[in-house]
This record gives structure tokens, C-alpha cells and sequence, in this order.
């Protein structure tokens, strides 16, 4: 991942969810879902040093106590629901949890579900639909709790 510097891949097939994405430290974060519970466990001398707040969501200055926000984990078009004719994942108001599916980026003609990884409300959505966005960039403000 380092030589081609690649932050991320993902990989889903019939139930199973693969994501490797680069941790702040340069080391690799491996996350795995599966419907048959089957887990990818990395070999203790690989494993990451886990830091102290997710890859996508981070406070800001004092002014802003309690506030995150849903950073995107790549490079794509940002869209709030699945389709045209669908409703948003998430609007203003709307109360997430860690695994709530927020919105979709497309890279690469790939539809990849962008989750809010922190619990809380959605105070504001900061990207219009179809805008592209930029690997860091803020998505949405959440109010944790």
C-alpha cells in the first residue's frame, strides 16, 4: 500500500466485507464483516497501534465541544441516497450510530457505503449531491452523544 500509495481498498462478495485502509500512522487498519462470522485476525507483530479517534471523524477546536465530523475516505462523487427517487441516508436531524450508512462515494464506477463510524446526530450535511469530493474532506457535522 505504501509503495503505490494506496489509503484504501475495499472488497465485498456475497456477505463478505473486506476494507484495508492506511492508519495515520502509515500502518495498514483491517476491518472484516461477514454474514457467516468468519474473522480475519492479523498476526500480533502486524497489527496496528489503534488510535485514539477513527480514520473519518475528528473535533475541532474547543468552540466546537462535542462536534465531529464524517470525513470521506476517498476520492469520488458524493450522493446522499442510493438512487435519484431514493430518500437520504442521512439528513439534518437524522441520529447514526458507529455503522449507520450515511452516504455513497463512487470511485471507479464502484458504489462504495461510507459509514458514520461515531455515534450521534447529523447537525449538517456540508457536500451537495453529486459533488465530487476529496480524500479528508468533511461530509457531514455530528453532534456526538
Amino acid at each position: 500500500m505504501k509503495r503505490s500509495e494506496l489509503t484504501e481498498f475495499a472488497v465485498e462478495d456475497e456477505g463478505f466485507k473486506l476494507k484495508i485502509r492506511r492508519g495515520g500512522n502509515g500502518l495498514p487498519v483491517v476491518s472484516q464483516t461477514s454474514a457467516s462470522n468468519h474473522h480475519f485476525v492479523m498476526p500480533a507483530a502486524e497489527q496496528p497501534v489503534a488510535s485514539a479517534a477513527p480514520a473519518t471523524a475528528g473535533t475541532t477546536a474547543k468552540d466546537e465541544e462535542g462536534i465531529v465530523y464524517i470525513k470521506s475516505p476517498m476520492v469520488g462523487t458524493f450522493y446522499r441516497a442510493a438512487s435519484p427517487d431514493s430518500k437520504p441516508f442521512a439528513e439534518e436531524g437524522t441520529k447514526v450510530t458507529e455503522t449507520s450508512v450515511v452516504c455513497i462515494i463512487e470511485a471507479m464506477k464502484i458504489m462504495n457505503e461510507i459509514q458514520a463510524e461515531v455515534k450521534g446526530t447529523i447537525l449538517e450535511a456540508l457536500i451537495e449531491n453529486g459533488q465530487p469530493v476529496e480524500y479528508g474532506q468533511r461530509l457531514f457535522k455530528v453532534k456526538q452523544g
